[in-house]
Formats: C-alpha cells, structure tokens, sequence
C-alpha cells in the first residue's frame, strides 16, 4: 500500500535530508526508516532479542536428526 503524508513538517525534514545525502525521496525516506528501525532494534533489552530468538526458534520445530548431506544431495539432484 502506498504512504501518502501531507505534512508540512516532514515534507521540510524530507527535503532536508535529500539536500544532505543528494538522494531521492523515496531513498531518503526508505534509509531514514531503515535507521530508525536499527537505532530501535538496537535498543533492545537483551531479554526482549532473546524472547525474538526464541519465539523465531519455537517457531522453526523441532530439530529433526537424519543424514542431511544426503537429503540436501538428493534435493539438488547430486550424487556423493
């Protein structure tokens, strides 16, 4: 879905870091949420990256023991 903003301040703020980095303003904006995203990713107490982790982990199942060599052999058609 497209982001529209009608706002004058950040209209200004938008401008202002296209004048800065010499970029367009899709790019500006896309890298300054991408900084913001990491600045607060950043800012994370260990306890709430670690509950991330194991949520991703829960997620993923159980590991499953076997011969993975052979398996990953067998998908991309190859012989030992």
């Amino acid at each position: 879905m497209p982001l529209y903003i009608k706002d004058p301040e950040v209209d200004q703020l938008t401008n202002e870091l296209i004048g800065l980095t010499r970029t367009t303003k899709v790019e500006a904006v896309r890298d300054a949420l991408k900084d913001a995203i990491a600045n607060r990713k950043a800012k994370l107490s260990i306890r709430d990256r670690l509950a991330t982790t194991l949520a991703m982990a829960d997620a993923a199942g159980p590991f499953h023991p076997g011969d993975h060599k052979r398996e990953s052999d067998e998908m991309w058609g190859e012989e030992d």
